[in-house]
């Protein structure tokens, strides 16, 4: 859906230049419901398949205005399996969602409750390389910002120490790769020795992921704690503007530096200060940091 409607975006600009906008790209999808060889996009719901064409609008939108690069097409396997299901093609009671076209609600263990009240307006269910299904519900919630603090605190990245902070606080690496590394190693080597195509193969493929997926978690939940951490107890979080994409060409340093998750470490950092009242400040990359934490 996403690739064919990319592509006759893409055809008529090159060959019209004609800008088709999502509107039309949502006539199409009606259309290619009566084709004999898409007849098939009829039978589940129309939520997923509008989401779809309006992920790609917005993929647009980011390009026009210089945010991110031309779309391009997705490839399978390579792209995270999901359906968006927005209000009108699911319903929500009591704790139970059910999707449209579905004779059953959805089986959901909870990682939390909702906030009381709250009104589902978007329904996610995503399949990931484990082969893991997740439930994400889209609600509006307002996030009291936390009492002001006197706390200031410079953010330092590093390999050896995970972060040093300018107050003298080193949090120590982890390390989550390394402890799997061995692990890890065993089911790449499992899998380099299956023959394409067979089922051993797609075993040992799951095998990899799951150990990819302990990795991800662990490194994730830490860097949760660590960020809220440091947001809770400062006003004011200065960090790093790392190029952390240039730095990863260096081969001895590219594992660490790809286990550490800077980057992930100040998102988090930013959008939580938004949600608390806090501020994070960006300094320049050759700020000397490293020498002032010291």
């Amino acid at each position: 859906m996403y690739n064919r409607a990319l592509a006759e975006r893409h055809r008529a600009w090159t060959e019209e230049r004609r800008r088709v906008g999502h509107a039309e790209t949502d006539r199409m999808l009606t259309s290619w419901k009566r084709e004999p060889d898409t007849r098939w996009l009829a039978e589940p719901s129309k939520g997923p398949l509008q989401a779809t064409l309006r992920y790609l609008q917005a993929a647009y939108v980011n390009f026009w205005q210089k945010r991110a690069g031309y779309p391009t097409f997705k490839r399978k396997g390579k792209t995270t399996d999901s359906a968006t299901y927005f209000r009108g093609c699911f319903s929500f009671r009591d704790g139970w969602v059910k999707l449209a076209k579905q004779d059953r609600p959805l089986d959901i263990v909870w990682s939390r409750p909702l906030p009381a009240g709250a009104v589902p307006s978007q329904v996610t269910v995503s399949r990931n390389s484990r082969g893991q299904y997740h439930v994400s519900i889209l609600v509006e919630e307002t996030v009291a910002a936390l009492p002001a603090s006197v706390g200031r605190a410079g953010v330092d990245a590093g390999v050896t120490s995970l972060v040093t902070l300018s107050t003298g606080e080193k949090v120590a690496n982890p390390r989550h790769e390394q402890r799997d590394r061995e692990r890890l190693a065993r089911a790449q080597r499992a899998l380099s020795r299956k023959a394409k195509g067979s089922a051993n193969r797609a075993k040992a493929r799951l095998r990899v992921a799951r150990v990819h997926g302990r990795i991800a978690d662990r490194r994730r939940d830490h860097l949760h704690q660590l960020s809220t951490r440091i947001i809770r107890e400062n006003q004011t979080v200065v960090v790093e503007d790392l190029a952390v994409r240039n730095m990863v060409r260096n081969r001895s340093l590219a594992r660490a530096i790809s286990d550490a998750s800077w980057s992930e470490l100040r998102r988090m950092l930013e959008y939580k200060a938004g949600w608390y009242g806090r501020e994070v400040i960006v300094v320049d990359r050759w700020y000397p940091s490293s020498k002032t934490c010291s």
